[in-house]
C-alpha cells in the first residue's frame, strides 16, 4: 500500500480541518500525519486510526526554529519514503514542500485555504510573497480551496496556472451534513443553553464563530452591533482571542466585556447548539480560503451575512441564502444586520434555502472522492 504523508502546522488543524478524511483515505493508502505536538494528537490517532509523527513548527516567522523544523522534515521524509506529501496551512506548506522536494518525494501537493499575506504590507509583504512563490515552486500541484483564491494566486503570479486545481466546487474537506443537522440536536439541551445565556424567545440572535481577531472583522462587527438600538437583539461570539498574533482594538474588547447583549462563550468543541439557538451568522472576515463556518451555519438553516471575498461569495448568493457586503465596511454591515432584524420574512426565506445549498454542493463525501481521484491519477503518471 502506497504511503501518503499529510502535514499541518498544528494538530488542531489535522484534527478539525481534515476530520474524517485521513480515515477515509486509509482504505486506499497508508496515511501518516505530521504536525507539532499537542493534546489533540491523542484524538487524531483514536478518531482517524493513523500514525502521527511530531515535528515542531511555529505559525509565525521564526527563521532559526524554521530551519530546525526543515531539517527534521527532510530526515523524516527520506526515512518514510512517501508516494505523496500533502500539506495544509501556511508554515507546514512552506516547510513541507521544500523538505519534500529536497527529499525527492515524487508528488508534492499543497492545499491553500487562505492567504494571510494579503493583509500584510511593505517589507513583510515582499518577504511573504517570496516565501509563497518558493512554496509553490517546490510543489508539483497546488489546490486552492476556492475559485476566487485560484484567481488571486494567478493575479499575483505566484505560480504557473497549470499547477492549480480546485477540488469539486471548493472546500478542503466539505461538511458532514448529517452531523450538522438540527435533527441531531436535543431540544431540551437547546432550551437549557438559551436559559443559561439569558436568551428569550423574542430575541434575535446574531452569531459569530471563529477566532476573535482583527482579520475576521470583529472590530467592525462589534461597532455595528453597538449601533443597533432595538430591543431583543443579541450577539453571540464563539471563539477565542489571539492577542499576540492579531489583537483587537481595546475599545472592541471593552465593549465585548461590558455590553450585556454580547455573549462571549470562548472556544467550543461542538458549535452546533450555538448555531441552533441563533438566527443569523454574521461573518465579516477580511480574507478566507473556503470557510467551514459558513457551510456549517448554512447546513443548520442559518442565513449568513458575509463579506465579498473568495470562498464566502461562492457559498453565499446575495439575496438567496444570505447577504454579501464589502469587507471592512461597518456601515454596510450595520445595514445588513438591520435589514434582517426588520424583515423576518426575508430572514426566513433565506433560511429555507440555506441547507439545500450546502447539501447539494459541499457534502464531504463529494470532496473526499474528488481528492481520491487526484491521488489515483498520480499513480498512473
Amino acid at each position: 500500500m502506497k504511503k501518503i504523508i499529510r502535514i499541518t502546522t498544528v494538530p488542531i488543524s489535522l484534527k478539525n480541518l481534515l476530520k474524517g478524511q485521513p480515515k477515509f483515505m486509509s482504505q486506499y493508502y497508508e496515511i501518516v500525519g505530521v504536525t507539532s505536538s499537542g493534546d489533540e494528537i491523542i484524538d487524531i490517532i483514536a478518531d482517524e486510526g493513523i500514525r502521527v509523527i511530531e515535528v515542531e513548527m511555529t505559525r509565525s516567522i521564526t527563521p532559526f526554529k524554521d530551519l530546525a523544523s526543515l531539517i527534521k522534515l527532510i530526515k523524516l521524509l527520506r526515512k518514510e519514503k512517501p508516494f505523496i506529501v500533502h500539506s495544509h496551512t501556511p508554515k507546514a506548506g512552506t516547510l513541507g514542500m521544500i523538505a519534500a522536494k529536497l527529499a525527492r518525494v515524487p508528488n508534492r501537493l499543497h492545499t491553500i485555504a487562505g492567504l494571510p499575506l494579503l493583509e500584510a504590507t511593505g517589507l513583510k509583504r515582499k518577504l511573504l510573497d517570496l516565501v509563497e512563490t518558493i512554496t509553490y515552486k517546490c510543489a508539483t500541484k497546488i489546490y486552492p480551496n476556492s475559485l476566487g483564491l485560484k484567481d488571486i494566486i494567478i493575479e499575483n503570479g505566484y505560480t504557473n496556472p497549470s499547477k492549480l486545481k480546485v477540488i469539486g466546487k471548493g472546500s478542503s474537506n466539505g461538511i458532514d451534513v448529517n452531523h450538522f443537522s438540527l435533527e441531531k440536536l436535543n431540544t431540551d439541551t437547546l432550551t437549557e443553553l438559551k436559559t443559561k445565556l439569558n436568551i428569550s424567545n423574542e430575541d434575535i440572535v446574531f452569531v459569530f464563530v471563529g477566532r476573535l481577531v482583527k482579520d475576521k472583522g470583529i472590530n467592525e462587527l462589534i461597532s455595528a452591533f453597538k449601533r443597533i438600538k432595538k430591543k431583543h437583539v443579541k450577539l453571540l461570539l464563539v471563539g477565542t482571542y489571539e492577542h499576540e498574533l492579531d489583537p483587537l482594538n481595546k475599545l472592541t474588547i471593552d465593549e465585548i466585556e461590558n455590553n450585556k447583549n454580547i455573549m462571549s462563550v470562548g472556544w467550543q468543541t461542538d458549535v452546533r447548539p450555538y448555531f441552533a439557538i441563533s438566527h443569523v451568522l454574521a461573518f465579516p472576515s477580511y480574507r478566507e480560503g473556503f470557510p467551514n463556518v459558513v457551510m456549517q451555519a448554512g447546513a443548520l438553516h442559518l442565513p449568513c451575512i458575509v463579506t465579498n471575498i473568495n470562498g464566502c461569495n461562492e457559498i453565499i448568493h446575495h439575496g438567496v441564502n444570505g447577504l454579501i457586503i464589502p469587507p471592512k465596511n461597518e456601515d454596510k454591515l450595520f445595514d445588513a444586520m438591520l435589514e434582517l432584524i426588520d424583515n423576518p420574512e426575508k430572514r426566513q426565506s433565506l433560511a429555507k434555502v440555506s441547507r439545500k445549498t450546502i447539501c447539494d454542493n459541499y457534502k464531504r463525501e463529494v470532496i473526499w472522492n474528488a481528492l481520491l481521484n487526484e491521488y489515483k491519477n498520480l499513480e498512473t503518471q
